[in-house]
């Protein structure tokens, strides 16, 4: 229990790092926006609670920064972000009224927050391909258990992966993720025997084991052991435009990765408890900074450099994440302010007040009851009820 509360320091240094980068960049998408269309701008938040920081602008905004770093917010002047907001206009920030601005200019708004979290993974992605290029290499069956989805199959030892439902294949954490996000599916598979292709479909089956950082965690299993070929293995740099192309590929599988999952979370086929937030994010940054600086084989400044490549790809996928999910239709999200911008838009006037404060009611209702779930599954996957336990 000792150790793991001596992890408490880690783990929030590490949260507040990933998302005060990603929350900050996605608010500042919506306060620039809002100011190149002249909206007043009453505050601008990171963090939750009470404020260690606070400063007025010469604009009449409030500047803050709160004690509990689990997001932020960006209020405009007449904006409605909250039942309590229906109605009701601040004073003193100069710019326009949220609601004179046209629907058009609101919607644009509204999605600035996610557009700026899919640039920043975007260019994340593209510094980390631009500065250690890429390593592939072929991937290889080393075994196969008894009773197996992957026996099932016939998977041998020896089968070398080609492709998986139409990739190709040239890394071991590729096949990993196909996998893992695949539970109750069929997985075309061509290996080559022999040097011959084969085309094998198999079935990963639900499991809760460690993934890759040590987290207890259902995912999709065959029951292979596999390796990476190391004399078919090479180091690819990248140009500046090679990169950038690169960064745009990875962005986009990242959030189809993201649309994928959720597509199979609504069928039935994921476990719902596949949802993380901002504790497995700061779980898994933590066991990345510990299993980093537990390496004894190299200096303490390769230690860092690896450590931040590790953390700046993290940022990435978790501003995609947020991105996408800020774009949900819940009425408390942009995705809902652009949906009723989209009906203010067709029926030619605004959705009307009461149906507005209730919408944004059930809404933080319905996210509330997200955050507890997801919150709850999070941290029975960090492990420290069996740390405790000793």
């Amino acid at each position: 229990m000792m150790d793991a509360l001596g992890q408490i320091p880690i783990f929030i240094l590490s949260l507040v790092f990933l998302l005060g980068i990603v929350v900050v960049i996605h608010e500042l998408g919506h306060y620039f926006a809002g100011r190149f269309f002249g909206a007043a701008v009453e505050s601008f938040s990171v963090g939750f609670g009470k404020p260690i920081f606070a400063r007025t602008d010469r604009n009449g905004t409030r500047w803050r920064v709160n004690w509990i770093p689990l997001g932020g917010f960006v209020k405009f002047v007449g904006e409605h972000q909250l039942p309590s907001d229906v109605g009701k206009v601040e004073e003193g920030p100069k710019g326009k009224l949220y609601n004179d601005i046209g629907v058009g200019g609101r919607t644009i708004i509204a999605a600035a927050g996610p557009a700026a979290n899919f640039i920043l993974a975007f260019l994340l992605f593209s510094m980390l391909f631009l500065v250690n290029g890429s390593y592939e290499s072929r991937v290889a069956v080393m075994g196969v258990f008894e009773g197996t989805p992957a026996q099932q199959a016939g998977f041998e030892p020896g089968d070398v992966f080609v492709s998986m439902e139409g990739k190709p294949i040239t890394s071991a954490g590729q096949v990993q993720m196909i996998i893992s996000m695949s539970s109750n599916s069929e997985v075309e598979t061509v290996v080559e025997r022999n040097s011959e292709p084969m085309t094998l479909t198999v079935v990963p089956q639900p499991e809760v084991r460690e993934n890759a950082v040590g987290q207890m965690q259902k995912m999709g299993t065959i029951g292979v052991q596999m390796a990476s070929m190391p004399d078919t293995g090479r180091h690819i740099r990248y140009n500046p435009a090679e990169a950038l192309l690169k960064g745009g590929e990875q962005t986009w599988s990242t959030l189809t990765m993201t649309t994928d999952m959720i597509k199979r979370m609504v069928t039935g086929k994921e476990d719902l408890s596949t949802l993380s937030g901002p504790v497995a994010i700061g779980d898994v940054s933590r066991r990345i900074v510990n299993r980093t600086m537990a390496v004894q084989e190299v200096s303490a400044w390769e230690k860092m450099q690896s450590l931040f490549w590790n953390m700046i790809s993290i940022c990435a996928a978790v501003s995609v994440g947020i991105g996408f999910f800020n774009l949900l239709p819940f009425p408390v999200l942009d995705g809902g302010h652009i949906v009723f911008n989209c009906y203010e838009a067709i029926a030619g006037k605004p959705m009307p007040a009461r149906i507005q404060e209730g919408a944004l009611m059930a809404g933080m209702v319905l996210l509330l009851g997200m955050f507890v779930f997801i919150t709850w599954g999070d941290v029975l996957e960090t492990g420290l009820f069996n740390t405790a336990r000793g």
